[in-house]
């Protein structure tokens, strides 16, 4: 693995809360957000992450994340994958023993991601403007492990992810969330059963609990 101390990474914040999205929604998680990010979607709700300088080395990271009693550990960003030193972190996280899921909007090649830590891919929809940036052939790599996230804004969005559904042979779980206070999850919930889809809604549980307040 090298030094660890000269291993950097720019980071936005570590914090401690409750997981809000995905497999692990409710556990107590570490946070390790990422600076930086390539894309510009419409909903983005964590765009104070696109721009900062607080570079921290591996050891520093892993001195912070000690401190809570978590043994969850999730990299996110802004995109975490732009920056890559992204896959010495995870590699990191995953000997020492944290269980790890990262974040990441699927335009940047997941193949050398460790395989194991849990990938949850947020594949653009195309309320987000950012459809184009899509790497549709990291579909083919998700694992039962990893799950594939969409999140949706409009009837539009909705039907568009039933052609993806469609179109790919998809391993892992899906989850379709809603965008926060543009679609109500009642409204996204009658369209999944109305269509039988083999989805999992998923609504934002930090909003719920703190509404929409950075850090959270």
């Amino acid at each position: 693995m090298g030094n660890l101390n000269n291993m950097t990474l720019n980071i936005t914040e570590i914090f401690y809360s409750l997981q809000g999205e995905a497999r692990e929604v409710g556990i107590p998680t570490v946070f390790v957000r990422l600076t930086g990010c390539p894309l510009r979607c419409n909903y983005c709700d964590t765009a104070y992450a696109f721009k900062g300088n607080n570079p921290l080395s591996i050891e520093q990271i892993l001195a912070e994340i000690s401190k809570y009693k978590s043994h969850y550990v999730c990299v996110t960003g802004g995109e975490p994958m732009a920056q890559s030193n992204c896959l010495g972190l995870l590699d990191t996280l995953i000997e020492k023993g944290y269980k790890v899921s990262m974040e990441t909007s699927g335009s940047i090649d997941i193949s050398r991601v460790n395989k194991n830590v849990s990938i949850v891919m947020d594949l653009k929809t195309p309320s987000s403007t950012e459809q184009h940036q899509n790497r549709y052939e990291n579909i083919a790599l998700l694992e039962n492990k990893d799950q594939l996230k969409f999140v949706i804004a409009s009837r539009l969005d909705f039907d568009w992810c039933c052609s993806i559904l469609k179109d790919h042979e998809i391993l892992s779980d899906v989850l379709f969330s809603p965008v926060y206070e543009s679609l109500k999850p009642a409204q996204l919930a009658d369209w999944i059963l109305e269509k039988q889809l083999n989805v999992r809604l998923q609504v934002q549980l930090h909003k719920i609990l703190w509404g929409d307040e950075k850090g959270k």
